[in-house]
């Protein structure tokens, strides 16, 4: 087990979902969830692209919304404010689209980082590369490269799209890979690197093989799948997941465990309880998040309508429905 890492504390985290599997118009702002409508992101103008059949000859440049996700992260100390992106959608223009549309400059992206190497989270690089000079640091797991395929009983096997080490490369990504947790960000963020496993509930993703040694071997338990920590000064915890193959209690107790910090003040992201596979794994899932009692709970991309709903009803005044466009803004308590 890794030594203990202490993050800094931060006075704000930022999540801003740059893609997610939903984007809803109509969902209003509230003191932590800053919405995009058809006034544009957070009152302010978005870009506008040529709409011939309006009236107007414009239209705003609106985000979309795609099976992925990315999260424009951000913390606060004082007056420095820091940016990472975590993960990076599933199409090669939907990410660049998305920060053009929601007011994001690019230059601002620091570091990226992969929570997984699954295409939904990965394919969006592409759209980067030109985009950025230099481009920034790419902080993965060494099994991000690794060939994967879903084998369900009964049916063929299909490969998923996978990146390519040596081309990501010579794009001109700064590649660090790393297993352990580690600092980012002057230690203003934690990557957790590998998650530890202690509940019996959460088993990854029996379905699937990965390509090793030349032959295609179980892979359920998805080593890569790593998340991000922030500490905000008297909350506690801001834990961020991609997919959350892990498990969200694991993850939970992974950054607990590795920073000695209890309290859990928001988690956000997909937590992967979707389809008949993982849904028996929501009643548990629920009733083990009420001991961390968090005060934000935002699940989106892959958590799955059934746990979505389970999980709004278990926390009623900590859900927040995800929506491209959202902002997160958790601020420290002040206390």
């Amino acid at each position: 087990m890794a030594a203990q890492i202490l993050p800094n504390p931060v006075d704000r985290v930022e999540v801003l979902s740059v893609i997610d599997n939903v984007l809803d118009l109509l969902l209003l702002s509230t003191d932590v969830a800053k919405r995009v409508g058809p006034a544009g992101r957070e009152g302010q103008p978005t870009p506008v692209v040529e709409a011939p059949l309006l009236e107007s000859g414009q239209a705003e440049d609106a985000p979309v919304a795609e099976h992925g996700l990315s999260f424009l992260v951000s913390v606060t100390s004082g007056e420095t404010r820091r940016t990472v992106l975590f993960d990076a959608g599933s199409s090669v223009g939907g990410l660049v689209h998305n920060l053009r549309a929601l007011g994001v400059d690019p230059g601002e992206i620091e570091a990226i980082v992969l929570s997984h190497g699954h295409f939904d989270h990965t394919i969006g690089l592409n759209g980067l590369v030109g985009q950025l000079a230099p481009l920034p640091p790419l902080l993965v797991h060494p099994d991000v490269w690794l060939r994967r395929r879903v084998a369900i009983p009964g049916r063929q096997p299909f490969e998923l799209p996978t990146i390519s080490q040596e081309k990501v490369r010579a794009a001109g990504f700064r590649v660090i890979e790393e297993r352990q947790p580690s600092s980012l960000l002057d230690g203003d963020l934690l990557v957790t690197g590998e998650i530890e496993r202690t509940t019996e509930f959460e088993r990854g993703m029996p379905v699937q093989q990965a390509f090793r040694e030349g032959e295609w071997q179980p892979d359920p338990l998805m080593r890569d799948d790593q998340a991000l920590v922030a500490n905000l000064r008297d909350r506690g915890l801001v834990v961020i997941t991609g997919c959350g193959h892990a498990g969200l209690i694991n993850t939970v107790r992974h950054a607990r465990k590795l920073t000695g910090i209890d309290r859990v003040h928001a988690v956000v992201g997909g937590f992967h309880l979707a389809t008949p596979v993982f849904e028996p794994s929501i009643p548990p899932t629920v009733e083990a998040l009420r001991e961390f009692d968090p005060e934000v709970v935002a699940p989106t991309h892959c958590t799955g309508w059934r746990a979505i709903h389970a999980l709004a009803a278990a926390f009623p005044d900590a859900f927040i429905p995800g929506s491209v466009g959202t902002r997160y803004v958790l601020e420290h308590g002040g206390e």
